[in-house]
């Protein structure tokens, strides 16, 4: 398993924004996070959340999985071993994100594992994604904020988010819970590039 450090997800944050000829004032407010918060993550100084890496990602016109092939330049191929894994540690929110695509980046959907360790959560609110998600829990107990309702799953449990829908992972419970979420890379109605 490759460990993505802060400074390395900082670094190329900083390269998509310069890229895109866009200002740290521009990014945060794209992104709904302060010009401190984003400086602070391009010098790899904070450790965000899941929600805040997918909200920064998605205000730079990638995806998450994208977001782990370009941190990770190129490692992997078609085939990602267990042990290959690209990983993404959060410890706001005690949690650890893992790429389950790598490659050339053409592939039409991502996968991704999330391990939240107890007391964990993805965010400090319900955040919506532009995508429709698919999620399985394979390990432990989460619950899972859905709109208005929240929702205890188990092992083997799944569920199926709308695109825009408010979500929030957290894990009341004593031991880890890992849940595997599948989402289209392009907004579901959408076409073309992602946002």
């Amino acid at each position: 398993m490759s460990l993505l450090k802060q400074e390395a997800v900082g670094a190329y944050v900083r390269e998509l924004r310069l890229g895109l000829h866009m200002s740290l004032r521009t990014l945060a407010a794209r992104s709904a996070f302060s010009p401190s918060f984003i400086s602070q993550l391009e010098n790899g100084l904070v450790s965000p959340s899941i929600n805040s890496i997918q909200k920064i990602a998605e205000a730079l016109g990638v995806t998450l999985a994208e977001f782990f092939e370009a941190v990770a330049r190129g490692l992997g191929g078609s085939i990602v071993r267990s042990s290959e894994r690209e990983t993404l540690p959060s410890s706001w929110s005690k949690a650890m994100v893992e790429s389950l695509i790598s490659g050339d980046g053409g592939h039409t959907f991502e996968a991704i594992l999330i391990t939240i360790e107890p007391g964990g959560q993805s965010g400090k609110y319900p955040y919506p994604r532009p995508h429709g998600e698919f999620a399985f829990v394979v390990e432990g107990e989460v619950s899972l904020t859905l709109g208005p309702e929240t929702y205890v799953l188990d092992v083997g449990d799944a569920v199926m988010m709308l695109p825009n829908e408010l979500r929030l992972w957290t894990n009341d419970a004593d031991g880890a819970a890992r849940i595997l979420v599948v989402s289209a890379r392009t907004p579901i109605g959408g076409g073309g590039e992602p946002r």
